[in-house]
């Protein structure tokens, strides 16, 4: 029987990169896929702030934004009666060039590190793996799916299928990763159950390209906007150049055998010349699963949680998924990481995927009761007259009054946070942890991300983190405690020495503990070996 230290169960964007982020970190590992190929369906469409910092220090951010929309496109929401009537109101959101000089220029940690990304999932794959093919340890297998998993306290057996030839094979894994999609057959052979809502609000996707100048013109008839939205459903610009994605809600805006080019007629007004690529219904849902660990097993991405698409917290939940279970496995497996590791994974995501699928059922509900408003003033909106200018005025300060929380959440992308929940990360007693959805406010109890600063010298302090465990250290203070304690346990351990005024403000201690997930862990004015011995053994699981 074939052996190898981890088997990951699904090459999505997740899997691809929680078995590269293994492969990094020295462990041997093989990907499994059921598909023939990277997927070609346009499924997400904003890789987020949280997501592009994870990336950005994995090396990834550049082979990224290569295939994506270029950086001086905007972000833009822009609420519509049609594309051949008025623009009712508009979200005006930075593109990442922009983004990258306000991080810089504001520097008091409420910013990300890396600004978002406009890319489609159909884009990002193919660069994912490729970047997994690179790694020595990595073993990439399309065409070969799971069928089944058996553990025990000693590790995995995973029954594999040749989805081509249907001939199957066996494989010995110390750890699996399930991050085989919504219908996981990893999570189905633990005996997990997903809970929540599912097959809510259907919908009907049409996917497009045209090379007609006046059909592109009208398509960007307000300028480069990454959503347009109106009654009729959400079109979403994919490159800002030929293709464009429209998700139309039932019943009021499809049936069944639906012609899809009516679908987008009637989003923008009148026919255009198109090229339908892609078109089918499908349908939302709003569910977790009860659990992230086994013995031997851990779950992730859309096999552990599966929203609709508001807000964009599927793909991004899984990715802070990914990184958060390759540091686990590979700390357990290279000897130094100790058995409360899974359980600490499951015990900081777990919440994480709650508060997400909740945060993307607020948003859908906005845009419900944006797009109720839209059909009670829909006869006198397209109006020319005062009528029409009457509707239109009452309907943008009812957008107003909604907002645009579902793109402008950074509370939610950047402030989530593993204080009250985990056993990995030190408590502090009567530890207030700011919290606002939609705007991130920066500091350092532990268990939260670590705010991103710039230094004097123009430095950002995330370029400077480790890949393992990173002790940040102001002015005098004595680390050698922790150095040492970190050598005895075998501890990857890396010092970073800052001078720097503004950012001892921001983090508020003269010593922090970073985690490889850029989680704190610790922090504190001075430490001695027993307690290092303490806080390091937390930390790493013991």
């Amino acid at each position: 029987m074939r052996q190898v230290s981890v088997l990951v169960a699904g090459g999505g964007p997740v899997g691809l990169t929680l078995a590269r982020d293994l492969a990094r970190r020295g462990i041997d590992v093989m990907l499994v896929e059921r598909n023939a190929t990277t997927t070609r369906h346009p499924k997400m469409d904003n890789t987020n702030v949280r997501s592009m910092e994870m990336f950005s220090l994995a090396g990834l951010e550049d082979r990224l934004r290569a295939v994506a929309v270029p950086e001086d496109s905007p972000f833009d929401v822009s609420w519509v009666t049609s594309m051949t009537g008025y623009e009712v109101k508009r979200f005006p959101i930075p593109s990442p060039q922009t983004a990258r000089a306000l991080f810089r220029e504001r520097n008091d940690g409420s910013q990300p590190y890396s600004p978002a990304m406009r890319v489609s999932q159909a884009e990002i794959e193919p660069v994912l793996r490729t970047a997994l093919d690179q790694e020595e340890l990595s073993e990439v297998r399309f065409n070969l799916g799971i069928v089944d998993c058996a553990e025990d306290d000693e590790g995995v057996t995973a029954t594999l299928r040749h989805s081509e030839t249907g001939e199957t094979e066996q494989v010995r894994c110390k750890y699996l990763a399930g991050c085989d999609g919504g219908g996981s057959t990893v999570r189905e052979s633990l005996g997990i159950k997903l809970a929540g809502q599912f097959n809510i609000m259907p919908r009907f996707m049409t996917h497009f390209r045209t090379d007609d100048h006046e059909a592109r013109a009208l398509l960007q008839r307000w300028g480069r906007t990454w959503h347009y939205q109106s009654n009729h459903g959400t079109l979403i610009a994919q490159n800002d150049i030929d293709t464009w994605t429209l998700h139309s809600r039932y019943p009021a805006n499809a049936v069944d055998g639906a012609d899809p080019k009516e679908l987008v007629a009637r989003f923008v007004g009148k026919p255009i010349a198109m090229e339908v690529q892609v078109a089918n219904p499908w349908s939302p849902h709003l569910a977790t699963a009860e659990r992230a660990v086994s013995k031997r097993c851990i779950l992730a991405g859309d096999a552990a949680h599966q929203y609709i698409p508001t807000g964009g917290y599927g793909m991004n939940t899984g990715i802070a998924d990914a990184y958060g279970a390759a540091w686990v496995i590979a700390a357990m497996l290279q000897g130094f990481g100790g058995p409360k590791l899974l359980a600490g994974y499951e015990r900081e995501r777990v919440p994480v995927w709650n508060y997400n699928c909740s945060a993307a059922r607020r948003h859908n509900d906005l845009r419900v009761e944006a797009a109720n408003i839209y059909v009670s003033k829909e006869a006198a909106l397209e109006d020319d007259g005062p009528a029409g200018e009457q509707a239109r005025a009452a309907m943008t300060a009812e957008l107003e009054r909604i907002g645009n929380a579902e793109a402008e959440s950074l509370g939610i992308e950047m402030g989530y946070h593993y204080q009250f929940t985990s056993p990995l990360v030190c408590k502090e007693a009567g530890a207030i942890v700011p919290f606002d959805p939609e705007a991130y406010t920066p500091h350092t109890v532990p268990g939260g991300r670590l705010p991103s600063v710039y230094l004097e010298d123009g430095r950002a302090v995330y370029a400077l983190l480790g890949r393992w465990f990173t002790l940040l250290a102001f002015g005098n203070a004595d680390t050698s405690a922790m150095e040492q304690v970190a050598a005895r346990r075998g501890i990857p351990l890396e010092v970073l020495r800052i001078k720097d005024d503004n950012a001892r403000a921001v983090y508020a201690a003269d010593m922090l503990l970073v985690r490889p997930d850029q989680h704190v862990a610790w922090r504190g004015s001075a430490i001695d070996a027993q307690s290092s011995d303490k806080v390091l053994a937390m930390a790493t699981g013991w």
